[in-house]
């Protein structure tokens, strides 16, 4: 299908069913880590589940309302980034990520994020992404800064995880806020 560089021998590709036994190599290696503030991943532990997980996001992006997309280091799935929720009628999604401990630091996020919202914003005509993180999560938490994006605000105790109630910060970037930034970017590397 398509790979992007990220440079630093990283790509962005899509993610999708036949990836299952690689997809769940991944998660075997990162299960713990990934599973700190989120639930992802931590319920595909065997093929026919690592595969139904990605065939779920395939469905989702056939039918425009999602999207799953692997990074891969070094020709090594090491985490990815995703729509949850995309709503191209109202202008609306939502982003996230995962990674595994190797990945970490290299900046392979941020980097894939602007893709996504790149094209979210210019070729689907989004408004608003949003980024949702435990209040705990910093590494998430400081992708969302690093994007531009602006904290809305929190919502106290609203995820039940691990036995206890995380509050979520809410995030977003608005696409004249992010076209802004981009322009910026683009004549300060000139």
């Amino acid at each position: 299908m398509y790979a992007i560089s990220l440079g630093d021998d990283a790509e962005l590709r899509p993610l999708e069913p036949w990836h299952a036994g690689e997809f769940l190599a991944h998660l075997e290696r990162g299960r713990e880590f990934i599973g700190q503030y989120i639930p992802f991943g931590t319920t595909e532990t065997d093929l026919p589940s690592a595969r139904a997980k990605l065939q779920r996001y395939a469905d989702m992006r056939a039918a425009d309302t999602g999207s799953l997309h692997g990074l891969w280091l070094e020709g090594t799935l090491v985490g990815g980034v995703l729509f949850l929720n995309f709503d191209a009628a109202t202008g609306n999604c939502e982003a996230g990520c995962w990674l595994e401990p190797a990945a970490t630091g290299r900046g392979l996020v941020t980097r894939a994020m602007r893709v996504l919202i790149d094209w979210a914003v210019e070729q689907r005509g989004i408004h608003r992404v949003e980024w949702v993180a435990a209040a705990g999560n910093r590494p998430s938490l400081n992708v969302a800064r690093r994007l531009g994006m602006t904290r809305d605000g929190v919502r106290r105790e609203a995820h039940p995880y691990g036995g206890l109630r995380h509050d979520l910060e809410v995030w977003s970037v608005l696409a004249p806020e992010w076209r802004a930034a981009r322009a910026r970017a683009a004549h300060n590397d000139h």
